[in-house]
C-alpha cells in the first residue's frame, strides 16, 4: 500500500509538472499569436490610413441609398480597416468598375484592345478597368485579407490563453489530489 501511494504521488508530480510546461508553452504561443495578430491589424490600418481613401458622405449623390445600399453605413468614414476595405472594394469600386465597358471584366477588354489597338474607347476601358481592378485587389489582398489574418491570430491567442486557464485548473486539481495522498 506505502509502495501504491510512492507511485501514485510520483505520477502526480510528474503530471502536474507536465501541466506546468503545457502552461508555458500556451502562454507563450498564445502571446505570440496576439502580438502577430495585433502586428498585422496595426500594419493594415496604419497603410489603408496613409492612402486617405474615404467613403462618400451621407446624402451624397455619390453614396446613392438605392446604389449602394450595404455602404450606407460607413458614410463619410477613412477606410482604416479590412472590413471597410472589402466593403470599398467589392460594394463601391465593383459596382463602379460593372458600369465600364458594359459589365465586360478587364480580360475581356485587353483582349478586345490587342485586337483592335486603334480604338481609342477601347483602351481608355481597358486602363480604367485595369486600375479599378488593381486597387481592388490591393484593398482585398493587402488589406482585408491581412486584417482577417490578424483577426484569426488574435481568436487563436484566445483559444490558446483559455487552454491554459484549462489545465491551470487540472494542474491546481492534480496538487490538491497529489497533497491528500
Amino acid at each position: 500500500m506505502a509502495k501504491s501511494k510512492s507511485q501514485r504521488k510520483t505520477v502526480d508530480t510528474v503530471l502536474v509538472f507536465l501541466g506546468v510546461v503545457v502552461i508555458a508553452v500556451l502562454v507563450v504561443l498564445g502571446a505570440l499569436a496576439w502580438k502577430a495578430g495585433d502586428f498585422a491589424q496595426k500594419e493594415v490600418g496604419t497603410e489603408l490610413t496613409s492612402q486617405k481613401i474615404f467613403f462618400p458622405p451621407k446624402g451624397s449623390p455619390a453614396l446613392d441609398p438605392q446604389e449602394f445600399p450595404g455602404l450606407q453605413q460607413y458614410a463619410g468614414q477613412q477606410v482604416d480597416n479590412g472590413p471597410k476595405a472589402k466593403a470599398y472594394a467589392n460594394e463601391f469600386i465593383g459596382v463602379h468598375l460593372k458600369k465600364v465597358a458594359n459589365g465586360q471584366t478587364y480580360a475581356e477588354v485587353s483582349t478586345a484592345a490587342l485586337k483592335d489597338p486603334t480604338n481609342a474607347a477601347l483602351q481608355q476601358e481597358k486602363q480604367v478597368l485595369f486600375q479599378g481592378e488593381t486597387l481592388r485587389g490591393l484593398l482585398l489582398g493587402d488589406g482585408y485579407a491581412y486584417w482577417t489574418f490578424g483577426a484569426i491570430a488574435k481568436d487563436a491567442a484566445i483559444a490558446l490563453f483559455a487552454g491554459a486557464a484549462v489545465m491551470l485548473l487540472l494542474v491546481w486539481a492534480g496538487l490538491i489530489h497529489r497533497a491528500k495522498l
